[in-house]
Formats: C-alpha cells, sequence, structure tokens
C-alpha cells in the first residue's frame, strides 16, 4: 500500500496565505460591509488575535533565557564582545545601505509624482504622533531600572541589554554559576516546545490575519498610493538580492538559494504577522535545526536583531520621505540625504519589532529635514500593508547575520545547512 504523503507545515502556510487573500479579495468585492464587519468581529479577529497572543506570550520568556543560554554558551567574555561588535557593525552597516538604496529607487521611480494626491487635503486626516524621542534618551532608556517592569511592559532593549549582562556575569561565575545555565537552558527547551505546539495553528492564523487586512484596506484603497507601494516592494527586493544574498555567498561562505529555500516558512509567517518579535521563535528554530547555525550565536544575534536590526523599516523611510518630499514640490539637497540616513540608520535602533512603530520613527526623519508631518497620514493609510512586507525584510536579515557570524567564528555546521 503506497504511503499518503504528509503535507509539510510550510505549504499549509503558504496555502493559508494564498486562500486568505482569495478569500480576503472576495469579501471585499461581493459581501456587504455589514457581513464583513461580523465575519471579522465573530471570527477573523479572535481566530488572527488568538494566534498572536499565543506567540507573543512566548516572546519575553524566550528573548530572555535564548540570550541568557547563548551569551553563556559562548563561554568567553572576549569572544563574546568580538562577536557582539561585529554584529552591531554588519547592522549599522546593511540599515545605512538600506537606506541609500531606498532614496536611490525613490528618486528613479518618482513614487510621489503623478499621483493626483493633493497633500494640503491630508492635513485635517495627519495622524497624531508622540513628539520623537530624543537619540541619546533612547541609549539611556536601553538600561532598565527595573528588570522585571522592562518584561512586563515588554520593552525589548532593556530586556535584551539585561539578559546579556546576565549572561556574561554567569560565564564570569563560572562552574558555580553551572546549575543555574542547565535550568535557564531546560527552561528554553520547553518555550520551544511550546512554539512546536502554537505553530500547528499557524494555518489558521494566517488565513484569519491575511484575510481581515484584504476585506477591510481593500483594492480601490490602494491604487492612489500604488507607486508608494511598488516603489518599497521593489528597494526591499533589492536589499534580498543585492544585500543579504552576496553577503551569505562571500561573507558566509554558503548559497544564499538553499537559504531562501529554508527560511521561507519564516518569511510567510512574518509577513502574516508584521512583527519581528513574533518570528523570533521560528526563526531561531529554523536557524539553529535546518541551517546549522551555532546556538549561542543565534541565540544572541535573533533576537538583539529583532530589535536594533531593521532593515526593511528603514527602506520605508527612505521611501517614505522621498515620497511625501515630492508630494509638496521639495528636491531634497545631498546634505538632507545624509541627513537623512544618519538619522533613520540611528532611528531604526530605537525601532520596536512590533506592527508600525516605524511611522513614529518616520515623524523623527521628516522634522529633521523640515517636511510635514501630515505626509504620515497618507503613508499610514497602507502601512498595514507595507508593514508586511517590510517584516520579511527585517527578519530575513536577522537570520542572515547569524548564518554569517556562525561562519565568521567557524561555528556554522555546513552538513546541516547544504542537507535537505
Amino acid at each position: 500500500m503506497k504511503k499518503t504523503k504528509k503535507i509539510s507545515l510550510a505549504v499549509k502556510i503558504l496555502l493559508a496565505l494564498g486562500l486568505g487573500i482569495l478569500f480576503g479579495v472576495v469579501a471585499n468585492i461581493f459581501f456587504p460591509k455589514e457581513i464583513n464587519d461580523s465575519l471579522s468581529k465573530w471570527v477573523l479577529s479572535p481566530l488572527g488575535e488568538m494566534f498572536l497572543r499565543s506567540i507573543k506570550m512566548l516572546v519575553v520568556p524566550l528573548v530572555l533565557c535564548s540570550l541568557i543560554c547563548g551569551v553563556a554558551s559562548i563561554g568567553d567574555v572576549k569572544k563574546l564582545g568580538r562577536v557582539g561588535v561585529k554584529t552591531i557593525i554588519y547592522f549599522l552597516f546593511t540599515t545605512a545601505f538600506a537606506i541609500v538604496l531606498a532614496m536611490i529607487v525613490a528618486n528613479f521611480m518618482n513614487p510621489g509624482m503623478g499621483t493626483g494626491i493633493s497633500l494640503a487635503s491630508q492635513a485635517s486626516a495627519a495622524i497624531k504622533t508622540s513628539k520623537p524621542p530624543f537619540i541619546m534618551d533612547m541609549f539611556v532608556n536601553m538600561i532598565p531600572t527595573n528588570p522585571v517592569e522592562a518584561m512586563v511592559k515588554g520593552d525589548m532593549l532593556q530586556i535584551i541589554v539585561f539578559a546579556i549582562l546576565f549572561g556574561v556575569c554567569i560565564t564570569l561565575i563560572g562552574e558555580k554559576a553551572r546549575p543555574l545555565s542547565n535550568i535557564i537552558a531546560e527552561i528554553n527547551e520547553v518555550l520551544l516546545k511550546m512554539i512546536n505546539v502554537i505553530m500547528l495553528a499557524a494555518p489558521v492564523g494566517v488565513f484569519a490575519l491575511i484575510s481581515k487586512v484584504i476585506i477591510f484596506q481593500g483594492i480601490n484603497a490602494l491604487i492612489p498610493l500604488l507607486k508608494y507601494l511598488i516603489t518599497v516592494s521593489v528597494a526591499l527586493a533589492l536589499q534580498i538580492i543585492i544585500v543579504y544574498a552576496p553577503s551569505l555567498k562571500f561573507l558566509g561562505g554558503v548559497n544564499p538559494i538553499t537559504f531562501l529555500k529554508k527560511f521561507w516558512p519564516v518569511m510567510l509567517v512574518a509577513f502574516s504577522t508584521s512583527s519581528s518579535n513574533a518570528s523570533i521563535p521560528m526563526s531561531l528554530k529554523t536557524c539553529e535545526e535546518k541551517m546549522g547555525a551555532s546556538k549561542g550565536i543565534a541565540s544572541f544575534t535573533i533576537p538583539l536583531g529583532a530589535t536594533v536590526n531593521m532593515d526593511g523599516t528603514s527602506i520605508m523611510q527612505g521611501v517614505g520621505t522621498i515620497f511625501i518630499a515630492q508630494l509638496v514640490g521639495v528636491n531634497l539637497s545631498m546634505h538632507q540625504m545624509l541627513m537623512v540616513v544618519l538619522t533613520a540608520t540611528l532611528a531604526s535602533i530605537g525601532t520596536a519589532g512590533v506592527p508600525g512603530a516605524g511611522v513614529v520613527m518616520l515623524s523623527m526623519v521628516l522634522e529633521q529635514v523640515g517636511l510635514p508631518l501630515e505626509g504620515i497620514a497618507l503613508v499610514l493609510s497602507v502601512d498595514r500593508i507595507v508593514d508586511m512586507l517590510r517584516t520579511v525584510v527585517n527578519v530575513t536579515g536577522n537570520a542572515a547575520t547569524t548564518i554569517i557570524m556562525s561562519n565568521s567564528e567557524k561555528e556554522l555546521d555546513l552538513d546541516v545547512y547544504n542537507s535537505k
């Protein structure tokens, strides 16, 4: 009797994504608003929110435990410092490159020209943005005054700082702290198993999340901003092709096609949830188990990257700035463009890995070059879709960094990476 081939979770997620888009388009075009509202209220929103909350439930404990384990397992404080410095330098390089690339693509494609959109008419719809934080305050606020409060609030940057310091001190104490290190490692294993269980519901969650977005965003709402969406999409795709693929080949010593083949299920989850933090558990599992990355390095780079490495968000800021400048008829000087690169690079460090946070950082960039904040209202109107796209790049960049750093420390298992 012939054995039936089991459909993998990745294929199920892809099918759910396709069916969700199809269902959303049909519902948006043919269903009355009342039915769509009820469908969202009683079915799609609860299912999508339950899936998201299930993942987010584990993010804080997993980041805390995995980072402590990662730092402690590196063992040598000098090695940790070396990996940390290389990682931050690479993050800053890819972020700065992403902004420059975004501005080049935007200046070439001119998303703000010929749209028929009047920015003046958007003034009344301007979003209320909180005052952009002072750059130095972001660095000061990295240090938690109360680690427990940081965990309750989900302040990822503060949690990361505490976890790194905790892991370093475990390493410094040495053998006496080994029992504590083992307990944290076992808790980490339990959390990863919980993720495996939760991911069984991923197809349902992905279907609900994507359907809701398509139903309420609609096709008509996208047409006036189609050039902006296409420009952002092109810049995001080029970041993967021009930056990540060559980096994996020449710095990671691996085939980038193999990377994409193994990582695409995580990219689908990132697209559906539009949250870098929600993608951390699956990213860790994929990098360690399917691509042979060092557990210590993966546990360090992926949680850190989810908070400070926001290449996709930086691309949105670069394209958004040029888009708004073109709408108001302003030609940015070379000096202003350099200020955009500098401000957006620094701002990306403080961009939390949650949906929509990049819009607040865009206000920092606009203020820096004297562009009207009213333009953010336009960007925000399609930000949910852009957020889904840029999260894919954010998450992919973190995984690529993990492979590159593992290879640089000669801790990448190429047999696992090249296995089918």
